[in-house]
């Protein structure tokens, strides 16, 4: 017995030595090892930068993109992907900026229209954001084509049809929006003398939504079921079809709303509102642990990897990068995380 003990141990320090367990280590964490490195570099390059008052424009601006990650995320879980995500934000931003203008604005699109309840503009968009959301899963499902293609041709249409509206009502930046809206989207409130904007209670009750849906329903089941084996879902009788368009009509709904709270945050909406959002929201899924291999992810997870990927823009920012480096730098990241994650699952398999 203490020889076969002996022969494991040999064995785990055999394997060790061979670099089992650093390849373990750098197909789990490579990732958040280069992210620490390039936001230490930040760090060295501009102290000043973990001031609070960055912090607290991390968060906020991590906010939005809190709810239109956690929106892409469950469909990520099903193996699927989105690539409409900025086109529908921006559909969002220029409808709900024409109805919440206030009435003292001279340039208001609609003069004769009186300034909308919150409450009701939030309802219009997620609606069309429903619809949306209801028409991509559609095609997904039910006419058997991919995410990929599906989104791709959604993106494209939804911009057409944002572009035609935009000139429809003046082809200028929509601003000049309702005390309400503003204060809606720009607000805030004070904890011990820290100031914090309601952006960041917004996207808190959107992730108590997606986590109790996630892990406390039998829908959040079904969707991890789906992503994890479709055929094995199938046979355990959950309607594959119906969970797709669900989650995809879900994730329309949150890219809507996200997208109403992004325009009132910027003050001003145009058709071109929300372009490329779909990367940063893909990214900081992927990061956080949503595997393109289906049937993995966790709403804390697509948090952290929200707040990462936002530190590494702002930060960016806020030494000066040259933008179009940015985009450079973020694509390999992107690159970089499925790569690992599709190596974890090869490995798995």
């Amino acid at each position: 017995m203490e020889a076969k003990i002996e022969e494991k141990v040999e064995e785990k320090k055999i394997g060790f030595f061979q670099g089992k367990d650093t390849k373990k280590l750098l197909l789990d964490g490579g990732l958040y090892i280069v992210l620490l490195i390039l936001i230490a570099g930040i760090i060295i390059k501009e102290p000043a930068f973990l001031s609070f008052r960055n912090m607290r424009n991390i968060l906020t601006q991590s906010s939005v993109r809190t709810i239109l990650a956690l929106g892409v995320a469950g469909i990520i879980v099903t193996q699927g992907t989105d690539l409409s995500v900025g086109r529908q934000v921006g559909l969002s931003a220029v409808i709900s900026a024409t109805l919440l203008q206030a009435m003292t604005n001279v340039n208001k699109v609609f003069p004769n229209l009186d300034t909308m309840p919150i409450s009701v503009v939030i309802g219009i968009v997620c609606v069309i954001g429903a619809f949306v959301g209801f028409l991509n899963g559609f095609v997904v499902a039910y006419l058997n084509v991919t995410p990929f293609v599906a989104t791709l041709g959604s993106m494209i249409i939804i911009y057409g049809a944002n572009s035609l509206y935009y000139d429809y009502v003046g082809a200028s930046p929509i601003a000049g929006f309702s005390k309400s809206f503003t204060s809606f989207a720009q607000g805030y409130f004070t904890i011990a003398g820290f100031r914090f904007n309601y952006l960041i209670i917004y996207a808190a009750l959107a992730v108590l939504f997606i986590w109790i849906l996630w892990n406390k329903t039998t829908f959040g089941k079904n969707l991890f079921a789906v992503g994890g084996n479709p055929e094995a879902a199938k046979v355990s009788g959950v309607n594959v079809k119906k969970t797709l368009v669900l989650v995809y009509t879900l994730s329309g709904i949150f890219y809507a709303f996200g997208g109403m709270l992004e325009a009132g945050r910027v003050g001003s909406a145009t058709n071109n509102l929300g372009n490329m959002y779909e990367m940063d929201a893909i990214a900081a899924c992927v990061v956080g642990g949503v595997s393109f291999s289906g049937g993995v992810g966790t709403v804390p997870g697509v948090l952290i990897g929200v707040i990462i990927f936002t530190v590494i823009n702002y930060g960016l920012t806020f030494i000066g990068v040259n933008p179009y480096w940015q985009y450079i730098i973020k694509g390999i990241i992107i690159v970089m995380a499925v790569a690992l994650d599709t190596l974890k699952y090869v490995k798995k398999k």
